[in-house]
């Protein structure tokens, strides 16, 4: 008893009138930028809750100006938005999201970009170079992102830029699922698992052991100097006869993985299969992904994957269940860990 009044004295002290102390519940949100609403709203949809109505402005001049246009204190929000083109414009509409939110008194703020921009600058190549990975991170951070979510980082060591917890999602669930549902018997007796080249091998190696298939690596060569041009010049492992599972992170120019699929026809395998998360698909991309030596591709929607990127033989895969169930274990303190069975 003692105790209790002890409190309440303390709360007159702070201006606190006794009886308006009560234990705020938690409120998930879910806000979306302009990059891809359409993953937003699925994602939302997925959680059961719908998006923050938010009003956008870009004026004459190309500032942004982002409004919640209701009341976000107190609450757990979560911001998505993806980073395809034009990706300086989204990271700017992302930044400013954040300010915004955090000047509304959001109680946790969390960055669901499932494709992390500026990810394959995440070291120095030459001299320099800058590290645009880590100074994206910085500015999340500055911006007042507590938390970030991404699938498939480029590199893993990205998760070390930024000064808080990084959630980082893999869709391999999510394509392994879909070639385990359509291969056929044959097909999965012939299957080969294929690394685009040496930096892939430890992503290729878990789908070899998920899928009971041998692996099989491209060795190539890059221009340090010249941007998306790569010399494919062997391949490790026998891939005659085989049907090939080329598996990569993200599809940009597509240039790696044409060649690589040219060379696997080029030694004999039966058929080509491309599978990635992220389909950036930059021009000529979509051309090239229609090469002969190529059977099937197959990606997620990390990115907005427009009418005029699609193609015969394109598989795309909705990422929002995947997006949205991490989002529920973050909410609920539960483990994120626990969706990919330790592995994350």
């Amino acid at each position: 008893m003692a105790r209790k009044d002890k409190t309440v004295d303390l709360d007159r002290e702070r201006g606190i009138a006794p009886g308006l102390v009560t234990k705020t519940k938690k409120r998930l949100v879910i806000a979306s930028g302009r990059s891809h609403p359409a993953l937003a709203k699925d994602v939302a949809a997925a959680l059961g809750t719908e998006q923050v109505p938010t009003e956008y402005r870009t004026f004459a001049s190309g500032e942004i100006l982002t409004r919640f246009e209701v009341s976000i204190r107190g609450c757990d929000i979560f911001l998505i938005q993806s980073f395809g083109p034009p990706v300086n414009e989204w990271l700017m509409e992302l930044l400013i999201m954040l300010d915004a939110a955090k000047r509304a008194s959001a109680k946790r703020i969390t960055v669901v970009a499932p494709y992390y921009p500026y990810s394959r600058q995440d070291k120095k190549g030459r001299g320099r170079e800058p590290i645009s990975a880590r100074l994206v991170a910085d500015l999340l951070r500055t911006a007042g992102a507590d938390r970030v979510m991404s699938v498939d980082l480029h590199a893993a060591q990205i998760q070390g830029f930024f000064d808080g917890p990084v959630d980082h999602l893999f869709a391999k669930p999510v394509l392994l699922e879909y070639f385990q549902r359509t291969l056929s018997p044959e097909d999965r007796a012939k299957l080969t698992v294929v690394s685009p080249d040496t930096g892939r091998v430890r992503v290729a190696d878990t789908w070899s052991d998920s899928l009971g298939a041998p692996l099989a690596i491209i060795h190539k060569r890059r221009d340090p100097n010249v941007a998306n041009q790569v010399t494919v010049n062997e391949i490790v492992g026998s891939v005659e006869g085989r049907v090939c599972l080329l598996v990569d992170d993200m599809i940009d120019t597509g240039g790696t993985i044409v060649k690589a699929a040219q060379a696997l026809k080029a030694s004999g395998a039966e058929r080509v299969i491309v599978a990635a998360t992220h389909a950036v698909f930059s021009h000529p991309a979509v051309s090239r992904l229609q090469d002969a030596a190529i059977d099937e591709v197959v990606v997620t929607d990390t990115i907005p994957v427009g009418e005029e990127k699609r193609f015969a033989g394109l598989t795309v895969l909705p990422i929002a269940p995947l997006l949205a169930r991490a989002i529920r274990e973050v909410f609920q303190d539960g483990s994120v860990t626990s969706m990919f069975n330790g592995a994350a």
